[in-house]
């Protein structure tokens, strides 16, 4: 009864926190242990009680600032001079403008958000098509759970109990494998379509452009350096890049009034909040998973299917790819690294960043495919393309991100070289 409490709940547009906490309180009620009822407002503080945690709505707060003071209109132009010219130029653009906004941002939904209003206008007028245009934008979204910072390494960095910069270094490699498939997605694409040549700037529009985007530049530098040289640990650098951001889209750039400031933290609260309640409801329901042994169920029936560390690894992108379809991807990341991480790591000596890295960009995946595919609703509503007709444009870009799971599945170095060095 209390796995169709939660489906029943879940079919019912119930919020997925909502979900979590009711069904861990019909558990704790059916099973007659009531006593554990004594437990339950611990178990919820105690999820949040993490000093990583801080992490979010600072990467929340630095990609609101950098979009309301004029950031990342200056990285947009700075992208234009590395691959403005290409075939397809403006399609590079987005591409690239979304790996630096990547390195800042941390969370897909929100880089789908700001990317859209910035690029697929642009690209429009160009003679794009606007669903193609949609989908580039969409795509770049994957690339924000593996580059760093990326919410969802925090997130599984307190759960399964590993440094958090580890986590962000191990995303490095195959964060440059993803853009690099999706480089090669859109030269084909651009041939296939011939889609219009692009014009690099002049050399005093490039100038110009380079001296305001290294500014901006800056932001992405302070957070994947302070944490590569240990100067600063993904918090602060999260709190240092919400710094810079202010001041620079005050002081450099001038777009950013401080009259906005009151909406841009209400923003932030309001966002990281939901995070954060989500967060303290999984913690009660993978609480009650533990205490159910689940674990050890799963880990007993997936033995008995393989030994093969890469074929396990290969059933659980399966397995999550469907997962992600219909839950949104922090919710499914606690709820399945409980379950998960005992099993990669007891019975098959998995790396936890191998797996990590693995589970994160799988359950991405799912914001972009329907049923739910709410990076699909994303796009659509801020860009007005069909969602159908985005997701067409997207399976190219969707069928590299697969190659490049399997990848990283079957080669361990790509995500565990540069910790080890």
């Amino acid at each position: 009864m209390t796995i169709a409490v939660f489906l029943l709940l879940l079919l019912g547009a119930v919020p997925i926190a909502l979900v979590l906490a009711l069904t861990a309180m019909w558990y704790i009620q059916a099973s007659g242990n009531t006593v554990l009822f004594d437990s339950y407002p611990q178990q919820l503080f105690s999820a949040i009680e993490s000093y990583g945690l801080l992490a979010i709505p600072l990467f929340m707060l630095a990609g609101e600032l950098m979009n309301e003071g004029g950031l990342t209109r200056r990285l947009i132009a700075l992208a234009r001079i590395l691959v403005g010219g290409f075939r397809g130029g403006l399609a590079y653009i987005n591409l690239v403008a979304n790996m630096m906004m990547a390195a800042i941002i941390g969370s897909a939904a929100s880089q789908i958000a700001i990317m859209s209003r910035a690029m697929v206008p642009a690209m429009e007028q160009e003679g794009y098509d606007k669903p193609y245009s949609a989908a580039i934008t969409a795509a770049g979204g994957l690339l924000s759970p593996i580059i760093p910072p990326s919410m969802l390494f925090v997130l599984f960095g307190v759960m399964a109990q590993v440094p958090i910069a580890e986590m962000f270094i191990a995303g490095l490699l195959p964060g440059l494998l993803l853009g690099t498939s999706f480089f090669i997605v859109i030269a084909l694409v651009g041939l296939v379509q011939q889609y219009p040549k692009g014009q690099w700037p002049s050399r005093r529009q490039a100038f110009h452009d380079l001296l305001w985007g290294l500014p901006a530049l800056l932001i992405p530098v302070i957070i994947i350096g302070g944490i590569l040289w240990g100067i600063a640990t993904p918090t602060e650098s999260a709190a240092l890049a919400s710094l810079a951001a202010l001041i620079m889209g005050r002081f450099v750039y001038g777009d950013l009034r401080l009259s906005q400031l009151p909406q841009v933290l209400n923003r932030t609260a309001i966002n990281a909040g939901l995070v954060i309640m989500l967060i303290a409801a999984a913690g009660v329901f993978g609480w009650v998973v533990i205490y159910e042994q689940l674990p050890q169920m799963a880990a007993a029936w997936i033995a008995a299917l393989t030994s093969d560390p890469f074929v396990f690894l290969l059933l659980v992108i399966g397995a999550l790819l469907l997962v992600g379809m219909v839950i949104d991807g922090i919710a499914a990341l606690i709820l399945v690294v409980p379950i998960l991480m005992p099993i990669a790591q007891s019975q098959f000596a998995i790396s936890p960043y191998q797996f990590g890295v693995v589970v994160c960009l799988t359950l991405v995946m799912g914001l972009l495919t329907p049923p739910v595919g709410a990076g699909l609703f994303i796009a659509s509503s801020m860009t007005g393309a069909p969602p159908l007709k985005i997701f067409r444009a997207l399976l190219p870009f969707l069928l590299a991100t697969l190659v490049t799971l399997v990848l990283l599945a079957w080669l361990p170095w790509l995500t565990n070289g540069l910790i080890q060095r």
